[in-house]
């Protein structure tokens, strides 16, 4: 049984590194569905995603050229329990996975996010928490639930998302040199992308990419018409991706990859994440500038079964620059204020000065792989420590002198990670997956507030299980411990006494009494993979999860005056069931993803703020190899919800596309794709979103990859 699951994970390997995998069905004789892809996040030695002990969702790189995304958090539209939180807007943009994330509150550390293994980190009010363009990525891996913490860090209490760069090897098929241009056209806000690619192997041992796209666009429409003011943006993003193999059968290799994105927009809206009810932030002149560096060292120690050595050092800084606010409205100041003779004051009327934001990450990974076993099993034991150093640079220029911002806080968060994990993979077909972590972590106020240091050492425990019934049936389980510790915002955040808003306030202290938050979670589900359903030669995958989380401590905003900024809430509790479906054939393919996601805060009764609405995306498409056509059509389905932010309405968009390759005369070479969003120019709005969707959108995108 698993020796053939074995050899469909090698075929998958090999089709991931392709150039722009094939719209045809694969060549081999069991076609590979999207869960049939190769896992590199979950497991010591990689896995398929359909023989996973958790909810693993992997995005490839014709996914990704496919949707013609402006913003990453589109490609998730597949993935179930996971979606894009905040506006359409370029710089409002977070995650939410499984009812954990909210554009107004501190989720970034619960979710944990990384590019090329560099962690990612930004939180800022009314901004988004990453900042990236989707023709930067290959493949993106979603790995739902705490139980991802074990590698990745304690507090994942939603998940972990991990995007890969591009590669020189997905461009150089049939010789040593390429270039790939795009062109692409959007129709709704007159969004515009141009990107070139060159990639060469000078040697058998060495390869290198060069990637510089740029992207402007202007305010987008909802359904009705109405324009989302703040949402046009231009930003140039690039990357340098080189990777050196030596040594015998050159099987060690250094890989060096460096990512850029910047935009800087005058006149742009402050506020990003949504257009606020109560009050007009005004505009202001932006630059944003994201920057991730990642070197990796990679020895498999051929021969020697306890030594696979996989050393990651990497920089994250992500630093955003703002000046000259106009326009805020005058409820920012004391009544009867105009807005135009508004000025920036000490505390949270700060948001309105000139400031300085940034997060600067450097983090140094080091991991070994152990191949152990005895008589009736085999044994991956992994074990590692990963140490960061953060240091968050916060500044409002207040009267012509900049001060550390009260509102968003200066400090340094420095963390020793341990951790162990063992893959347990008997004969009989169950595997075992027991691991544990710590996190001893240091957080220090960057001002000389009497309250300057916290110390806290986390730990997470889990413990997951597949069985293989047999060929066609699976079965999976885990029980994962894991907890957050608060972040530099949560804990040094204060208001000074004063006037706040043109009204007198006793101010709020920052908050020494916070305690970790604590998640117990369990997971229990079943696969199964048919073949030969209608045909001898289709697949046929599926995967349902149930999950139920119980949260304690959670970490939210108090702004009852003269009271601590934030404290620990009672508890809260999160529940629902996934559904993940692929079909393949030659002919035709489907996907299916469903999410059903409760939450409640078990202080008020009331469902989460942060809680979806139950969904299900389809796909359901048609190729002709032949001429290198497919096809199909995609329906996004949301349920009406009530939380505690009010009701929303359910509803349904629907968008169709037709790719292209032509496989021979004057146009072979070339990847035409078009398709229409929103295809009944429906107005909606989803209850995690600040700003209605996107109305009808034709996009347009024309590629050519030349090897020489």
């Amino acid at each position: 049984m698993r020796h053939s699951k074995r050899a469909l994970l090698g075929a998958t390997i090999l089709t991931s590194i392709t150039l722009l995998t094939s719209t045809g069905a694969s060549a081999q004789d069991v076609p590979l569905t999207p869960l049939g892809r190769i896992v590199l996040g979950g497991t010591a030695n990689g896995e398929i995603a359909i023989d996973t002990p958790q909810a693993v969702t992997v995005i490839n790189q014709e996914e990704i050229d496919r949707a013609q995304a402006t913003t990453v958090g589109e490609l998730f539209d597949l993935v179930p329990g996971v979606q894009a939180i905040g506006s359409g807007r370029v710089a409002g943009e977070s995650f939410n996975v499984r009812g954990i994330g909210s554009s107004l509150s501190s989720d970034e550390s619960r979710i944990i996010v990384t590019v090329d293994g560099a962690t990612k980190f930004y939180e800022q009010y009314r901004l988004g928490s990453f900042f990236s363009d989707p023709e930067l990525y290959r493949q993106v891996e979603v790995l739902r639930g705490p139980a991802s913490s074990t590698l990745y860090g304690s507090g994942a209490l939603g998940g972990v998302i991990n995007f890969e760069t591009k590669d020189a090897s997905d461009f150089l098929t049939d010789s040593n040199n390429a270039v790939r241009t795009r062109l692409s056209y959007g129709s709704n806000n007159d969004e515009f992308l141009s990107s070139v690619i060159f990639a060469t192997r000078p040697t058998e041992s060495f390869e290198t990419l060069f990637s510089l796209n740029y992207r402007e666009a202007g305010d987008y429409s909802s359904g009705d018409g109405t324009v989302i003011s703040g949402s046009e943006f231009d930003a140039l993003s690039g990357l340098v991706k080189s990777r050196l193999r030596f040594g015998d059968n050159l099987e060690q290799s250094l890989t060096f990859s460096y990512s850029q994105w910047n935009s800087d927009l005058n006149d742009t809206a402050l506020e990003q994440t949504e257009t606020s009810t109560f009050a007009d932030f005004g505009t202001i002149d932006r630059e944003i500038n994201d920057r991730t560096l990642a070197v990796r060292y990679e020895n498999p120690f051929r021969g020697n079964n306890l030594l696979d050595l996989d050393v990651t050092l990497s920089y994250s800084d992500t630093d955003n620059n703002q000046d000259d606010p106009q326009g805020a409205s005058a409820v920012f100041g004391p009544p009867g204020t105009p807005a135009t003779e508004l000025s920036c004051e000490p505390g949270q009327n700060a948001i309105l000065c000139p400031s300085d934001y940034s997060y600067e990450t450097t983090t140094l990974r080091v991991e070994n792989t152990s191949e152990l076993g005895g008589a009736n099993y085999d044994l991956f034991l992994t074990s590692g420590i990963q140490l960061s150093h953060q240091d968050r640079v916060a500044q409002n220029e207040i009267n012509g002198v900049d001060v550390p911002a009260e509102f968003h806080p200066e400090g340094t968060d420095q963390r020793i990670g341990v951790y162990a994990q063992g893959e347990f993979i008997f004969d009989n077909g169950l595997t075992l997956i027991p691991g544990i972590r710590a996190d001893i972590i240091q957080l220090t106020s960057g001002d000389d507030a009497d309250f300057a240091d916290f110390d806290e050492t986390v730990i997470s425990p889990k413990l997951a299980a597949h069985y293989e019934i047999n060929e066609t049936y699976a079965i999976f389980g885990s029980v994962a411990r894991t907890e957050r510790a608060p972040t530099l915002d949560e804990l040094f955040s204060f208001t000074p006494a004063g006037t706040l808003f043109g009204v007198p306030t006793a101010g709020e202290p920052n908050s020494p009494d916070l305690t970790a938050e604590t998640a117990v979670s369990y997971e229990f589900g079943a696969s199964a993979s048919y073949l030969g359903i209608a045909t001898s030669d289709d697949a046929l995958d599926i995967k349902a999860t149930a999950f139920f989380s119980d949260i304690d401590d959670l970490i939210a905003r108090d702004s009852t005056e003269g009271t601590p900024y934030n404290r620990n809430i009672d508890q809260s509790e999160i529940y629902g069931i996934e559904i993940e479906a692929a079909y393949e054939s030659d002919r035709v393919f489907g996907r299916l993803a469903y999410a059903d996601v409760r939450g409640t805060d078990l202080e008020t009764d009331e469902t989460l703020s942060s809680i979806p609405a139950r969904n299900l995306h389809l796909t359901i498409g048609g190729r002709n190899e032949d001429v290198g056509l497919e096809y199909g059509w995609e329906a996004a389905i949301f349920d009406s919800i009530e939380t505690e932010e009010g009701e929303f309405s359910g509803y349904a968009e629907h968008d169709i596309f037709v790719d292209w390759e032509p496989q021979d005369g004057g146009l072979e070479g070339f990847e035409v794709s078009f398709r229409v969003n929103n295809l009944f120019d429906r107005e909606f709005k989803n209850n995690l979103a600040g700003d209605p969707g996107q109305g009808r959108s034709y996009e347009i995108s024309l590629a050519r990859t030349y090897e020489f």
